[in-house]
């Protein structure tokens, strides 16, 4: 039987050296946050072990996921990562069409049954029997089930497919539903965002292959190694945050200076992403950065929990719950007391040592 390929045999016959694939591995490592040592296991795991094989499928979505995933902006991520993947079957970027595509979904899902990872992008609409989404002359829903079924593990792309994004928000005429609504007893990994940041798409994957195993969840089914801190945690706008120092109104003096964005509306205090760390565009921004702050894509149920310029009324501050408005006296109110009790302190210690200065003369008397 001919050996299965490996990332590492289609990358050597792209004409990639050996040097550059090293050091995508070291960052492939080091947006997972593993450290130096977990970059010679991927690059050993990449280079035995088969291409994963891919089902990737679309439902009601926009393609953003797709778009993100393709122009990851470091160039070995963007020229491989499709390689590093069998992406065997994906409706939008995929050369077959008709007939001859679902002939490839049905030969992948027989061949690798089982072994497969199913890729979702998108979310399947319920109302009248699924017929506001219609692949391949029938719901995409019927797709979803079939797919899923078969498959070693599901990947939700997106906040379509984690939590029903847009599709979802309120009055939701299709009944657009998150894909765990319709799958049952099989693991799901949720990758949240509109779109997911690109490096963050290609490190689940990596990862999987790489340890054979899904990364660990938070208790919402998302990566917690990308999803573990709040966007506002590593925000570089933090400091103006706890100074209380904020953007009053767009393009005042103070969004000149790159105050806090949020009394403008930034949800950063409240999203769990890891934008403020591995940010977009190669590490370069993201759109805090940008002076627009976060609306809160990554999390369930965004669309419905605007307006996006309306500040939140109350968040997590130093373990009590603080508005913006009582940050700055708050601060000020604790340095006020420090002084006055250092100040206090100061007065008690004199008083008794010209106490004891008292007594000492007298007994000298």
């Amino acid at each position: 039987m001919a050996r299965e390929e490996t990332f590492y045999d289609v990358i050597r016959r792209q004409g990639i050296s050996r040097r550059s694939f090293l050091k995508f591995c070291s960052l492939t490592a080091a947006s997972m946050g593993l450290g130096p040592a977990f970059a010679d296991k991927i690059a050993n795991a990449m280079e035995v072990k088969p291409r994963i094989p891919v089902l990737w499928l679309h439902g009601l979505e926009c393609t953003c996921c797709s778009e993100s995933f393709i122009r990851s902006a470091h160039p070995l991520v963007k020229d491989v990562v499709l390689s590093m993947l069998s992406l065997d079957y994906d409706d939008t970027i995929m050369a077959a069409a008709g007939h001859q595509a679902e002939a490839i979904l049905d030969e992948i899902r027989e061949k690798y049954r089982g072994k497969y990872i199913a890729a979702i992008e998108g979310n399947p609409p319920l109302n009248n029997d699924g017929m506001y989404c219609i692949v391949g002359g029938r719901p995409f829903v019927e797709q979803l089930k079939e797919v899923c079924n078969d498959a070693a593990a599901v990947i939700a792309w997106g906040s379509c497919a984690s939590w029903g994004c847009v599709q979802a928000a309120k009055p939701n005429p299709t009944n657009a539903v998150p894909i765990d609504k319709v799958i049952s007893g099989k693991p799901i990994i949720k990758v949240p965002g509109c779109p997911p940041i690109a490096e963050v798409m290609t490190g689940v994957v990596s990862y999987i292959l790489t340890f054979d195993r899904m990364p660990e969840l938070d208790r919402q089914g998302r990566p917690a190694m990308y999803y573990g801190q709040r966007i506002h945690d590593k925000c570089y706008r933090r400091p103006h945050f706890d100074a209380g120092q904020f953007v009053e109104a767009w393009d005042d003096e103070n969004a000149r200076r790159g105050y806090c964005l949020y009394k403008v509306g930034c949800k950063g205090p409240t999203t769990y992403n890891a934008c403020s760390t591995v940010r977009w565009n190669d590490g370069v921004s993201f759109p805090i950065a940008s002076g627009h702050g976060c609306i809160g894509c990554s999390e369930d149920g965004f669309w419905d929990k605007g307006p996006f310029y309306q500040r939140l009324s109350g968040i997590p501050q130093i373990g009590i719950e603080s508005t913006a408005d009582q940050i700055g006296g708050t601060l000020a109110t604790a340095a006020g007391v420090a002084v006055a009790a250092h100040a206090g302190a100061s007065a008690v210690k004199r008083l008794r040592m010209k106490s004891a200065e008292t007594a000492a003369e007298r007994e000298r008397v």
